[in-house]
């Protein structure tokens, strides 16, 4: 599935991490990319297996009446922005965000992300906005951004990257079920004890969340144009390994 809009959020209470509750409302443009609870490919799958074994008989008591079942989740990740920080437009806003310009092929993933210490956001796919050369060297219309190797940058410009144009970490789990039944017949054809064995996350997978989560925003550009890394530093989504045990009886 996708959905798309122009904002997921309210002025009043934002329900989502990954939102800017104030957009530009004269930019249309900037305000049109996927809903922040978008996810486009989910699955779900589960299962029961009775595992062949002797109906009766002395072995029937360790070699019969066991189960075992699983449910997989596996799912893309939600969208997240990439902008710069500060407020180089000048809008006196605490949740003022200025995009950055896209480089078009480039991919926004960092594909190494794990191994380089969380940063999933590809900075080198941004630069900060660049205005054409006649506008970029008139200091009446532009400002250069100061700490960047991108000629004709411009601080009054707001740039091309889109909402929620990078996809965050997709998710997997895998619950597992091991069951073992003991049937009562002298106390009724229907009386069965069951020992029930579960694991939730039982690969203990982790699932990350956006990149910097725990600071609230993906910034990968300070005011002056510099790069910042957008690490993943929180995981989320499902616990770690647990196991439990139980005893069912059922009549």
């Amino acid at each position: 599935g996708k959905c798309m809009d122009d904002t997921s959020s309210g002025l009043i209470g934002d329900p989502f991490q990954n939102s800017f509750t104030t957009t530009l409302f004269l930019l249309p443009a900037s305000r049109r990319g996927p809903c922040d609870f978008n996810i486009s490919h989910n699955f779900v799958a589960n299962f029961i297996w009775n595992v062949p074994g002797p109906k009766s008989g002395v072995m029937s008591y360790l070699a019969g009446g066991w189960q075992t079942g699983a449910i997989v989740t596996v799912s893309t990740g939600i969208p997240t922005t990439p902008f710069i920080g500060g407020d180089p437009l000048g809008l006196i806003n605490a949740d003022a965000a200025v995009y950055p310009d896209y480089v078009p092929g480039c991919n926004p993933i960092n594909p190494n992300w794990k191994s380089t210490h969380g940063s999933y956001i590809n900075t080198a796919c941004y630069t900060p906005p660049v205005a054409p050369a006649a506008i970029a060297t008139d200091p009446t219309k532009c400002i250069p951004y100061t700490n960047t190797t991108t000629a004709d940058t411009c601080q009054q410009l707001f740039g091309n990257a889109g909402r929620n144009s990078v996809v965050g970490p997709s998710s997997f789990n895998l619950d597992f079920s091991v069951f073992k039944n003991f049937p009562v017949h002298r106390i009724s054809e229907s009386f069965n004890v069951q020992f029930r064995a579960e694991f939730f996350n039982v690969l203990n997978h982790p699932n990350f969340l956006l990149p910097n989560f725990n600071e609230g925003n993906n910034q990968i550009m300070n005011p002056d144009g510099s790069k910042v890394n957008a690490v993943i530093d929180s995981t989320g989504t499902y616990d770690p390994r647990q196991i439990q045990f139980g005893l069912k009886v059922i009549w």
